[in-house]
């Protein structure tokens, strides 16, 4: 019976996605445009590798560049959020006098966003400064590429937050960069005993300066025209994807398919319960039958940490 049915339907394709052949499901024939938008859209992401409430925004602003990135050019700028600490205070609107008083702020921003922050280090071995790590991203960026960076940055977020690493420390900077398939000591030597490493932050700085972010997160979407808007702290999705329509003087913006989970734990190696919630519209009750859906049982490993669920790809 299937033989027959086969013969007296041409309609057949096989799935990229799936690797399976079959009747196609898909109109004989449909419009189809291939211009690409042009990225006329300037995205600055204002941002430090110890920014909490950053590493809080992950989930939404993984989709939003993943599903909208195709609208404008990312530039992700470098704050200067800790430079040393000192007798004053660092953020008194939050409380911050000194090392100590930044674990437990770190905590609740954890515990609120569910992208998990153990904290317990900038009590007994806290970071000095956010200024190594930041300029083994400038180093990073100039000789690689953003994308390079930007996963640098993602793995220098992981080891702080989750896994309590001091990165202000070189040794653990160049073991996170070694971890990349790059050579750790050789960028970390360039970003701390050449001038080069500085001298790229401190245009940052100054960039910074002109877009006018006082603090961390700031998303800033420029137009053509030099107009924009500036999304501080962290928001929900959509407030970004309207941000990016007022930018672009549009009703609506077409954005594309969500990525597959195993090309995005691929990419990403670690995903937290949060992050698939929010890239896939999934309950947190919900994500565990969703991974067993999504994934070949031997290519990820389903582990907890600080009360929260992540997955890890075996490889």
């Amino acid at each position: 019976m299937r033989e027959n049915k086969l013969k007296n339907n041409n309609n057949m394709m096989c799935d990229l996605e799936t690797g399976v052949c079959g009747v196609a499901g898909e109109e004989e024939m449909e419009i189809i445009d291939f211009n690409q938008p042009e990225k006329n859209i300037k995205l600055y992401y204002v941002t430090d590798p110890i920014c909490s409430h950053c590493w809080a925004i992950e989930p939404t602003f993984r989709r939003f560049t993943e599903q909208y990135g195709h609208y404008f050019n990312l530039h992700t700028v470098m704050g200067g959020l800790l430079e040393k600490w000192h007798d004053g205070p660092i953020d008194p609107a939050n409380g911050i006098h000194k090392p100590a008083d930044v674990a437990g702020h770190w905590r609740e921003v954890g515990e609120h966003s569910r992208m998990p922050i153990d904290g317990s280090l900038m009590i007994d071995n806290p970071v000095q400064s956010s200024y190594p790590a930041s300029r083994v991203f400038k180093v990073i960026q100039k000789n690689h590429s953003d994308a390079t960076a930007f996963e640098y940055l993602r793995r220098a977020r992981e080891a702080l937050f989750v896994f309590n690493q001091n990165i202000s420390d070189q040794s653990v900077l160049i073991e996170i960069v070694d971890k990349m398939g790059l050579d750790g000591e050789e960028i970390v030597n360039e970003a701390e005993q050449q001038p080069i490493g500085q001298q790229l932050l401190n245009e940052d700085f100054a960039l910074v300066r002109n877009l006018g972010a006082r603090g961390f997160p700031t998303i800033i979407m420029v137009n053509e025209e030099n107009k924009g808007v500036k999304i501080v702290g962290g928001r929900p999705f959509e407030y970004y994807v309207d941000g990016l329509k007022q930018v672009l003087n549009v009703e609506a913006l077409h954005p594309k398919q969500q990525p597959s989970v195993s090309s995005l734990l691929e990419k990403e190696k670690m995903l937290f319960s949060k992050e698939i919630e929010v890239m896939y519209d999934v309950e947190q009750s919900e994500v565990h039958s969703f991974i067993e859906n999504e994934l070949a049982p031997n290519s990820y490993e389903a582990k907890e940490i600080l009360g929260e669920f992540y997955f890890a790809t075996t490889k």
